[in-house]
């Protein structure tokens, strides 16, 4: 079986040339041979997770969305739940049951490693973690979080896995954590959640992340 495994090639050189609330930009003098050596920047990031929340509606699998502006792209776009890893000490699946509290005001018994990727690997350390959250329910009213900025305007939406599969194929949905997470859950549903890993599984992360 094919797979990906962590290479280091010798840094010569190492700058950090931009600090920010989020992530930091790094510059990297790589020595790929004897004869050769190149420069490299990246953005220096956390790592995040995000999870597909699931429920049963009349026999149809549903996925619990929402809908965030992001200024960059200068549109809002349905995503499922997600955060960055920026609390020292925080665990991934804490960090996740946490995301999912505060952007849905749902909490889950089930959880189970859909799949791992890198966001944007020839300019990014982060990488980011998809979980498949089961036997949801809602936080109670006095225990919800208060959301504030972007997130203040956020609505939550379950919407039939189907459907939601065909918007990505449509063109419609365009967040990459939705789009993997979603055909994710589509696929190992199909194979009667056989490919599923536990909530701990090993994750392959970079070491020159934040």
């Amino acid at each position: 079986m094919i797979a990906d495994k962590p290479t280091s090639f010798p840094v010569v050189a190492h700058d950090r040339v931009w600090r920010g609330a989020v992530f930091d930009m790094d510059e990297d003098r790589v020595q790929l041979s004897e004869n050769t050596t190149v420069v490299r920047h990246y953005v220096a990031h956390t790592g995040a997770v995000a999870i597909v929340a699931l429920r049963w509606n009349d026999g149809r699998p549903q996925v619990a969305l929402v809908n965030q502006y992001r200024h960059p792209v200068q549109a809002t776009l349905w995503e499922i739940p997600a955060g960055l890893l920026d609390k020292p000490g925080e665990r991934p699946l804490d960090a996740a049951k946490r995301e999912l509290k505060e952007e849905t005001d749902l909490e889950a018994q089930r959880w189970d490693v859909l799949v791992d990727f890198f966001t944007s690997p020839g300019g990014s350390t982060e990488a980011l973690r998809i979980y498949l959250a089961r036997e949801v329910s809602e936080v109670p009213l006095g225990e919800r979080f208060e959301r504030e900025d972007e997130e203040a305007l956020m609505q939550t939406r379950w919407v039939d896995l189907e459907e939601a599969v065909a918007a990505i194929h449509g063109g419609q949905l365009h967040n990459p954590s939705a789009v993997m997470g979603l055909l994710a859950t589509k696929s190992a549903l199909d194979k009667d959640w056989a490919p599923l890993r536990p909530s701990d599984a090993p994750w392959m992360r970079s070491p020159l992340g934040r």
